[in-house]
């Protein structure tokens, strides 16, 4: 039985939406399972590369089609993952007034008719289905976790107008037993009160990584204001009480302005708490069900730091956090759902690795694709790439590291990542300002040898293998002083432990680099810029390459290095336009009086979102269709050399933006 799980918008990537990109349609996804198998799952973003992406996942359902080697029509049951109900009032809500609108306001017929345009194939309405959002991330968590039985929380900002669901896990069924409404929503709250520090949807491991340099103290008396704890884990959350207290009582913060003492100690109160909050509803629930293990799913079990002290409390004996719980993962737990419907439950094995998405090809692939750069990029095969990397990272390059299946979910877990020296703490800030260009502030992971993680980090009990980034722990004190590059300032460390059975390259890689320092561990974060998703195939790891300051990178056996670029080598690259991206220009009032005539770059997922160009460089760009080389483009624009430098260096600045893409020619590719 083959059953195809989604998340994510209602629109295509090339369309402009701005009520449906504004709702709960995010993370889009698409997991195809085989008799209760996960056979293949990828995120949206990581193929249309639009960050969380809020469009229809219908490429994300096309690689998951090639790769079972069958066609939409072969899928016995396809699941979105909200309730009809749900979509139809959002649908109605949004749309109902507008007599012109488009689509009909009909979730089913609007997915039905998406899925017709999109494969050409008409899919019967008994094929289709919709589940409960947080029924889809409870499954998620609990079928992939190897329990037996089970508390499950599934936590998040909202969804199906709820925030969340506590359950019990029992064999292959799940037994709801309380929800938690949208007013009560925990995932807001951390969101409500991110805004006052300069941040916003998705920033909120930011903040977390932000909390411990704080002092909860100052503060605490004013949070408490803001929920109340009851009898029988019942609690409430004053949301509309969060903006005008922290008005009255901190200098908010705008995007971009410098951190103070007084952000820091918002953020380590605002995680205290969250932390007091979730503890409280679960001694509650641990005490009544008598369940002695934890699952754990939705967007707020993101927050590493809070899932580290439950661990460490001893409140549960085990838990198992579903590693894409935000709402990607409810992409797997409506497929999932599906085929236990089907008769085919998830076996009841604990999850080891999440290496689901696309595959980067065949060696002959990969080097073509790389040799298509050739004016770029020097390029050297090697038997021991592994013992390469190893050498350029213990003589202090900081290195991108793509092989095999790409991960599902938010964590980059050695097949697409940015790799380090874990020791000399220069190395995170490095990272953090000329490779991620995000906060200084913001810690990196360490990926340990499986076999050697007690020897530099304090386990929890009998807790040995921490595959998915999904808990803090703190790094020994001995050692601290060895990590600089991944000890957090609180003397912790997000962990990802390598088994050689599962990832067999990433463990060779880790332990070359233990023979040659000693240190069986690497630091390890996403391999993207600012501007991104995780990078996905090999043209997206040499885009990355070629606009941060990465020292080397390494796709399959192939060890890359920068060339010393000359004009004529951009201009040789083709320029194409992403399908979400727009050309505008129109007369603007600038003050005093003025208009002018504004040239800019508009993408489709944001109404906002917009970057001010040159006139030249719009006159440019407006002449591409497909794709255009970039030599005849500035050829045709009459100007000496110095404005095509000119023009070079903004179109660098864009692509470094994603808002263009330069490229081989397709003939360099062919």
């Amino acid at each position: 039985m083959l059953c195809l799980g989604l998340s994510g918008g209602l629109d295509k990537v090339y369309e402009s939406t701005p009520a449906l990109s504004n709702t709960f349609l995010h993370d889009g996804a698409a997991v195809l399972v085989k008799d209760g198998r996960v056979i293949a799952a990828v995120e949206e973003e990581r193929l249309n590369r639009i960050k969380h992406s809020n469009k229809f996942p219908g490429r994300a359902i096309r690689y998951c089609l090639a790769e079972a080697g069958v066609q939409l029509n072969d899928i016995d049951r396809i699941a979105f993952y909200a309730t009809e109900s749900y979509c139809n009032a959002m649908l109605e809500n949004l749309f109902g007034s507008q007599p012109d609108f488009a689509f009909p306001l009909n979730a089913k017929l609007l997915l039905r008719s998406l899925l017709a345009q999109e494969f050409g194939t008409e899919i019967d309405a008994s094929r289709l289905f919709f589940v409960s959002h947080h029924m889809a991330h409870a499954v998620s968590t609990f079928a992939m976790s190897g329990f037996e039985d089970s508390l499950i929380f599934a936590i998040d900002g909202g969804g199906d107008l709820l925030s969340g669901l506590m359950a019990v896990g029992s064999g292959t069924d799940i037994t709801q037993i309380e929800t938690f409404p949208e007013s009560n929503s925990l995932g807001l709250f951390y969101l409500e009160t991110i805004r006052y520090l300069g941040y916003s949807l998705f920033d909120e491991y930011k903040v977390m990584g932000l909390a411990p340099y704080g002092d909860p103290a100052p503060f605490r008396e004013l949070f408490q204001q803001f929920y109340e704890l009851s009898d029988n884990g019942g609690y409430r959350v004053y949301l509309d009480s969060i903006g005008p207290a922290l008005r009255r009582n901190i200098e908010v913060r705008r995007k971009g302005m410098p951190f103070t003492q007084q952000h820091r100690n918002v953020s380590a109160s605002l995680q205290e708490a969250l932390e007091r909050i979730v503890f409280h509803i679960l001694r509650h629930y641990r005490m009544t069900t008598d369940m002695t293990r934890l699952c754990l799913a939705g967007g707020v079990a993101h927050n590493c730091t809070m899932n580290g002290k439950l661990l460490k409390s001893g409140l549960f004996e085990d838990i198992f956090v579903q590693p894409a719980a935000h709402d990607a993962g409810c992409a797997l737990g409506a497929a999932l759902m599906m085929s236990k419907e089907l008769g085919r439950p998830a076996p009841r094995e604990r999850l080891q690795q999440v290496y689901w998405g696309p595959d980067l090809g065949s060696e002959q692939a990969i080097e073509q694709e790389l040799n298509a750069w050739s004016g770029h990029i020097e390029l050297e095969r090697s038997d021991d790439v592994a013992g390469r990397a190893a050498d350029w990272m213990a003589g202090g390059a900081v290195i991108g590291w793509v092989q095999g299946r790409s991960e599902f979910g938010p964590r980059a877990l050695g097949n697409r990542s940015i790799l380090a020296d874990p020791r000399p703490s220069a190395n995170k800030d490095r990272i953090n300002a000329m490779v991620k260009k995000r906060e200084g502030y913001r810690p990196f992971a360490p990926s340990v040898l499986e076999e050697d993680a007690r020897e530099f980090f304090e386990l929890p009990g009998n807790a040995s293998e921490f595959p998915f980034m999904n808990f803090i722990v703190s790094v020994r004190g001995s050692k601290r002083s060895q990590l600089g590059a991944i000890t957090h300032v609180d003397g912790t460390a997000r962990l990802q432990t390598v088994s050689r059975k599962t990832n067999p390259a990433y463990w060779e890689l880790i332990n070359a680099f233990k023979k040659r320092t000693s240190i069986p561990i690497l630091l390890n974060t996403s391999f993207n810029n600012n501007a991104e998703p995780i990078v996905d195939s090999v043209s997206d790891a040499i885009a990355t390459f070629l606009t941060t300051e990465l020292d080397g990178l390494v796709v399959g056996p192939f060890l890359v290095k920068r060339r010393a670029t000359t004009l004529e080598s951009w201009t040789s690259l083709a320029l194409s336009l992403p399908p979400y991206v727009s050309l505008h220009r129109a007369r603007a009032y600038t003050g005093r009086g003025r208009h002018e005539t504004l040239s800019e770059i508009r993408t489709s997922y944001s109404s906002s979102d917009s970057l001010r160009i040159s006139d030249e460089l719009f006159d440019v760009l407006i002449k591409v269709e497909a794709e255009a080389v970039l030599a005849n483009l500035l050829d045709a624009t009459k100007t000496d050399l110095a404005h095509h430098n000119a023009l070079v260096e903004e179109l660098r600045e864009l692509w470094q933006q994603r808002c263009v893409r330069l490229h081989p020619p397709r003939a360099a590719r062919a």
